[in-house]
């Protein structure tokens, strides 16, 4: 559809400065890639930038912050699938399926009690799309949730109460689970660290499911060494592909997964498929969906507050 009423140029990062000479749109469908702040100065004519993701912190550098070029994501794609991925790991952690595994593969008949979820707490650090999807899947199945966003709520649909940022701490004790599915901000960089990691309970388990500079590595992997909580999941990490020198490879009680919460069989036709209906409403002039406000690093919507 877009082919047929506009001149696409397919690119890569090392050939964006020649191609974005006179582009109007730019589709990122690398959410990951950095080549556009290197492209930045042959931006003539750019009016729009769509990225293939959630997260927009690998192309919300200083010069689009500051442009009047309109930033849009692909939220609406990935909330429903990344709380089924989240409520699969609880599941693997709480019901201990790694030591299933391992003892088919040794032939061990093991039997043990397990975990209930049924009542237990999750912290959701982040309360937009994807954290209210999160926090919906986990109470249907009996999780007593509540959030930590940009914004107070005590009535919130989804999370019950959600409390601010800098009461994250407070609420780690109370927490069984602790979901980190924030987007990267200058605010939330870090923010899982030595002191929250010591307001934890030990039985606690982390699952990253935002983006990896949330947590520094470093202190995750000397909580994890140390007792301090039990176990972590991690999907995002500061550097990807994790290097195979890492720890987290190979700790007990860690799950490491390669960035893959949100993909599905499906996925990147619909992501291009919301693409296609964005474009649609850039041609007609009506609003784009999906519109970044580039000082928050996300968009925002009234019920979410972060």
């Amino acid at each position: 559809m877009v082919e047929s009423g506009a001149e696409v140029r397919y690119t890569t990062a090392e050939r964006l400065p020649e191609d974005l000479r006179g582009a109007d749109a730019l589709f990122v469908w690398d959410f990951r890639c950095t080549g556009v702040e290197a492209a930045w100065l042959a931006a003539d004519a750019l009016q729009w930038v769509h990225v293939a993701g959630a997260g927009v912190d690998a192309v919300l550098f200083p010069a689009l912050r500051d442009s009047d070029v309109v930033l849009t994501n692909s939220r609406g794609v990935f909330e429903g699938p990344i709380a089924e991925y989240v409520l699969g790991l609880v599941l693997t952690f709480a019901k201990d399926f790694a030591g299933t595994f391992a003892a088919q593969r040794e032939r061990r008949w093991q039997h043990r009690e397990t975990e209930r979820i049924d009542g237990s707490a999750v912290v959701i650090a982040g309360t937009g799309p994807i954290g209210r999807a999160v926090a919906r899947t986990l109470r249907s199945v009996g999780m007593r949730v509540e959030g930590i966003g940009r914004t107070r709520r005590d009535h919130d649909p989804d999370f019950g109460v959600v409390r601010g940022f800098d009461q994250l701490t407070r609420r780690l004790p109370h927490a069984d689970f602790v979901v980190a599915a924030s987007p990267l901000t200058e605010r939330t960089e870090g923010m899982f660290n030595a002191s929250t990691f010591a307001a934890m309970k030990p039985s606690a388990r982390l699952i990253n499911v935002g983006r990896g500079a949330l947590v520094v590595t470093e202190d995750l992997v000397a909580a994890l060494r140390d007792g301090v909580i039990a176990g972590a999941a991690l999907d995002v990490f500061d550097t990807e592909p994790l290097p195979t020198s890492s720890p987290l490879w190979t700790m007990p009680a860690v799950l490491v997964s390669p960035h893959m919460s949100g993909d599905f069989v499906g996925s990147l036709p619909a992501l291009a498929e919301l693409f296609v209906d964005n474009y649609r409403c850039w041609l007609s002039g009506n609003p784009l969906r999906n519109v970044v406000d580039k000082r928050l690093g996300y968009v925002p919507t009234r019920a979410s507050g972060g």
